[in-house]
């Protein structure tokens, strides 16, 4: 007997409007809006989420982080953090992303509940927040206990499949009360690896290229932010739309819808 099909989603992280456009040309099932994706994705502006929900008809998640670094926040950055969930819903965002850690790697429960019930009645996907707490299985069980309906993760390691064995345990032990969404270094040659090895139904990626930029004259010696750490100043990374629709179709295969 043929195994019934699975509708397997592919998440796109963007922060640029032409990476969205190119995101759900090639097939995104949903999108990320972020800013900063070199940090890890920051809140983005909402004139990206105004003008993204004003062309794009897929589902658009918002990042709510306000800075880069770690994962603990202040009373201010919580305020800040609900100021803006309550901007992405007005505007029409489908779904935020966030999550608060506290200092010795839990998730910090009491913050992540109150932006939970911000965010509420939209769906809370914790973040890659995630992949730096002491007890994965343990806090799993936490972010069901508060909600949440999503956690994206890498398993704990540099790529979402070296951290595999986790990812597994963590679909397993989830068993449908949240989905587990591998992120971090997915990409058309694993996609197809993960979901076998994890059992995971959605699926995160970015699947950028680089790109020139359109600037002739270059000025080395002026560097916009990257004077301690070398940034590509003088080239973007955007989207690669070949590659995401590359990773859509391996899912389609592969769940048989």
């Amino acid at each position: 007997m043929l195994a019934p099909p699975v509708d397997l989603k592919l998440e796109v992280a963007v922060d640029s409007l032409e990476s969205a456009f190119t995101a759900a040309q090639a097939g995104a099932d949903r999108l990320e809006l972020c800013a900063g994706l070199f940090e890890g994705g920051t809140t983005p502006s909402a004139g990206f989420l105004a003008v993204a929900r004003a062309h794009l008809d897929l589902d658009l998640f918002v990042i709510v982080r306000p800075r880069g670094g770690d994962f603990v926040y202040s009373a201010e950055e919580i305020r800040l953090m609900r100021h803006d969930i309550q901007v992405a819903k007005q505007m029409g965002a489908n779904g935020i992303v966030a999550g608060v850690l506290t200092a010795d790697g839990q998730v910090d429960t009491a913050r992540t509940a109150e932006l939970v019930a911000e965010a509420a009645p939209l769906p809370f996907t914790f973040h890659r927040a995630f992949d730096w707490v002491v007890d994965p299985l343990a806090e799993l069980e936490s972010l069901i206990a508060l909600g949440c309906h999503r956690v994206l993760s890498s398993g704990q390691q540099r790529t979402a499949y070296e951290g595999r064995p986790l990812l597994k345990q963590m679909v397993e032990l989830a068993a449908g009360r949240l989905i587990v969404m591998p992120g971090g270094g997915v990409n058309e040659r694993l996609v197809g690896k993960l979901w076998r090895d994890t059992g995971a139904t959605e699926f995160h990626l970015s699947a950028r290229m680089q790109r020139p930029s359109a600037m002739r004259h270059h000025n080395p010696q002026a560097l916009m932010g990257g004077g301690c750490v070398p940034m590509p100043e003088h080239t973007r990374f955007v989207a690669d739309g070949q590659r995401i629709a590359e990773v859509k179709q391996i899912l389609r295969d592969r769940g048989g819808v």
